[in-house]
């Protein structure tokens, strides 16, 4: 018997050895890979060459063989690679042991004064092992950009467009200091940056499109570049006051704007003149208990448009308000909810609400959503909510409002919709229901800057020429 335990012992330990020696030849194998992007954010600032470095960690009992690893520029790469202390640009048939894992150091060096330099340089490394082909992209930011990281505006500021903005880590304005942004700049924001105002955001876009202010994450490859929450959003706090935005475009946040309680003096928080909030995730604008001002607006393709809850004051003129369900949101909430209430451990907290809607059109397509706007009210605080000349996509009315020229459920025939393909252009077809449908508010300009009325004025941000 003792002899038969001995035999057993040392057949299980062979087997065992056999185990960690083979192969494993899944596509399905856990294979870890510690970064999907490196990124060289000040590389041409203080010095043309820097490392980064990524881990192939297999978590498998058994070895595992990358049948290549490649940088896919090759020799005339910006880019080095480094693999466990081997120089090259392409290694095959790389052996990994079980549980163990195989060090990737990438060096990118360049001269930092080459004006000729593109202001990002990229390239990506290929992994390739079972049948799989993974990517690690590699993104190293020109020398000709403002790099800020926590960067805090403590007295008033003005930025102009002679570099792009790349903000790391944080941007916050302090209160009672001003940042002004000049047209034509461009804000690229990484992924855990939220810009945070507790005083005031001035955006003096121009309507030229080179002369816009552009919001966006700073991922800028594919399929990166389109994915909405690339960056948290603009969030305007209690003490924030004044916030004028002119041509901006945000795009690509998870929040794109955020509003929280009343502004400190008599003026709006917020007042958005032909701007395009477009592809956040979460909300465009979500807003509790503030006030806000938008005129010749654009927020579509949000996770939430516009989500206005525990009241506050706000007016939406001459806006349109639309999502069409694509790869990256699904439309399953209203484009517009509006209420003067929140509940907090199952009890309405309420507040004054005043809105008023005019000239708008709220419209949803292939999505979830019989109803496009919500308009709820809970307890007796001052609830006066106005719907004057709108188009909107309503199987059941709102109680508690007033409404006045209502177009209701017809399609406004936006110009072009192609979603597999991500493309949207919401100005409006000839033959459009929302043409010459609105009231003269004054406006007589549309998002394009182009003039309005053209005789009567049409819904929407966008007049038909």
């Amino acid at each position: 018997m003792k002899t038969l335990g001995i035999f057993s012992l040392l057949t299980t330990f062979i087997l065992f050895s056999c185990k960690k020696d083979s192969f494993i030849i899944s596509p399905d194998a856990r294979v870890t890979i510690t970064a999907d992007t490196l990124k060289y954010d000040t590389v041409f600032v203080t010095t043309g060459s820097t490392y980064r470095t990524f881990k192939i960690i297999n978590e498998n009992n058994q070895k595992l063989r990358l049948s290549s690893l490649k940088l896919m520029g090759g020799a005339s790469s910006f880019y080095k690679m480094n693999v466990d202390g081997t120089p090259g640009t392409e290694f095959s048939n790389l052996e990994i042991n079980a549980n163990d894992s195989l060090y990737v150091f990438v060096q990118v060096n360049v001269n930092p004064n080459a004006s000729s330099l593109p202001f990002i340089i990229r390239d990506s490394i290929q992994i390739s092992y079972n049948g799989n082909n993974r990517k690690v992209q590699l993104e190293a930011w020109g020398k000709n950009a403002h790099f800020f990281r926590d960067k805090v505006i403590a007295a008033n500021e003005t930025w102009i467009n002679d570099l792009p903005y790349v903000i790391l880590g944080s941007l916050t304005i302090n209160g009672n200091q001003t940042l002004a942004i000049n047209k034509g700049c461009q804000i690229y924001v990484h992924a855990d940056a939220p810009i945070i105002v507790n005083g005031t955001l001035q955006v003096n876009g121009l309507k030229d499109t080179v002369d816009r202010v552009y919001f966006q994450g700073d991922r800028l490859d594919d399929p990166y570049k389109d994915f909405p929450a690339s960056w948290p959003g603009i969030f305007f706090l209690t003490s924030s006051k004044d916030n004028i935005l002119n041509y901006a475009v945000i795009k690509n946040a998870y929040q794109a704007i955020g509003l929280q309680d009343p502004a400190p003096n008599a003026n709006p928080k917020l007042t958005l003149n032909e701007c395009v909030i477009d592809n956040a995730y979460d909300a465009g604008i979500i807003s509790l208990n503030s006030s806000a001002r938008a005129k010749n607006c654009l927020i579509s393709n949000c996770g939430k448009n516009v989500f206005l809850v525990k009241g506050g004051d706000y007016q939406f003129t001459h806006c349109t308000v639309v999502t069409y369900a694509n790869r990256f949101i699904e439309h399953k909430d209203p484009v517009l909810v509006v209420s003067n209430f929140i509940t907090i451990n199952n009890v309405p907290v309420t507040a004054n609400l005043n809105a008023l809607f005019r000239n708008c059109i709220f419209w949803g397509q292939n999505g979830l959503v019989d109803n496009e706007v919500v308009v709820a009210k809970s307890g007796n605080t001052t609830f006066n909510v106005n719907f004057d000349y709108n188009l909107w996509k309503v199987q059941t009315a709102p109680s508690n409002i007033t409404s006045n020229q209502i177009i209701n459920n017809q399609p406004p025939l936006f110009d072009s919709i192609n979603a597999s393909k991500n493309y949207y252009d919401f100005r409006l077809k000839a033959n459009s229901p929302a043409i010459n449908k609105g009231v003269n508010a004054g406006v007589i300009i549309d998002l394009d800057g182009k003039p309005r009325p053209v005789g009567l004025p049409d819904l929407g941000c966008f007049e038909k020429q």
